[in-house]
Parts: C-alpha cells; structure tokens; sequence
C-alpha cells in the first residue's frame, strides 16, 4: 500500500478516515483480481482450439470489455475516497493471493472448466467485499454489487456449457484448475 493511501489526505463528506482506508484497501484487491482476470480472459481468448473455438472466443470478448470497466469503476472509486489505485503489473504480482491461470493452448471445454473455478473465486471475494462495505459506504457496496450482477452472468454462461441435461455441472467438486479442466474434458467426451 502506498503511502497516500495509509495517510489519506480527505475522503467524502461523511465517512470516517479509517473507514475509507479500509474500503480502499478492500477495492484495491479488487482492483488487482479483477485486472487479472481481465489478462485471464485475454489469454483464453487467444488460446482456445478445437470444435467450439469460435463461439468460446466470441464469448469472451464482451467480458473482456465488461472487466475493463469494472477496474476503471474500481479505480475512480478509490480516487473518489482519497485513495492512490495501483493498477501496476508488479503490485498486482505481490500483493494477489491466487497463483497464475494455468492452463495454456487447450480445447474449449477445458478453458471453460477451468474458468468456472476463476470466477467462483472472484465472485466470492466479491461478495465478501461487498458485506463489509454494508454499513460503512453503501455507494462502494452498490457498485460491488453491479459488478457481481455481470460477474454471475458471465460465469453463468460459461457454466451453460459446463451443465449436463440433468443439471450436474462437470466442475463439481473440482479444486484446481487443472482438475476442472480433466472434469469438463471428461464429460464432453462421455455424453452421447
């Protein structure tokens, strides 16, 4: 954390100092999973193959978009609440708690997999996120909660893909990316 935002100067009218910090501190690890979800989806984008390539790296595009947006929105929040966002590479590499995507050139299905298990994490942090600023800043809590409205949709629609007829998801239970991308794999493979 820089030092502007552990000694911010002003924040807006009727909120506390160290509540804004906090809430700073919270949207800034935002801010680094949300930018690297946005170089996660790139990256799928250009390495998906295979029978359904073309409809998966259409799909990602508008969630490219969508993302950026999300960090701009992020980052002018944390301006807004006398807050410094670092949207660095190098700050996003020390302070995540995620290792890197880890899958590379693979079939769509397999991408699909393991982007499920990416955007349950996500959404989850969000969430938590989103509790915290309940009380303190309902303005960040909103905004937070608009992102987690396009941020459930677009894993939705990585999961329509996922879903077998009868309603199992193929990544069920699944814990690494890896994992997810075998299950996903191996549905695919096994439905008639």
């Amino acid at each position: 954390m820089s030092s502007q935002q552990s000694d911010i100067s002003y924040t807006v009218p009727g909120m506390d100092p160290p509540d804004s910090r906090r809430i700073i501190e919270l949207l800034q690890m935002r801010l680094h999973s949300l930018n690297d979800l946005h170089l996660t989806l790139k990256h799928i984008h250009w390495n998906v193959v295979g029978p359904h390539f073309i409809a998966v790296h259409e799909m990602i595009d508008p969630q490219v978009d969508q993302v950026r947006d999300m960090t701009d929105d992020l980052a002018e929040r944390i301006s807004t609440l006398g807050g410094e966002p670092d949207g660095t590479p190098g700050a996003l590499v020390e302070r995540r708690t995620w290792d890197d995507y880890s899958i590379g050139r693979a079939e769509a299905i397999e991408h699909l997999g393991a982007l499920d298990l990416v955007y349950t994490s996500i959404i989850k942090d969000h969430r938590e996120a989103m509790r915290e600023t309940e009380t303190a800043d309902p303005v960040t809590q909103d905004m937070l909660i608009e992102q987690l409205r396009g941020l459930e949709l677009f894993q939705w629609f990585v999961r329509a893909h996922l879903e077998s007829t009868g309603g199992r998801l193929s990544t069920r239970g699944a814990t690494t990316e890896t994992q997810a991308a075998e299950q996903a794999a191996d549905q695919a493979r096994n439905q008639p």
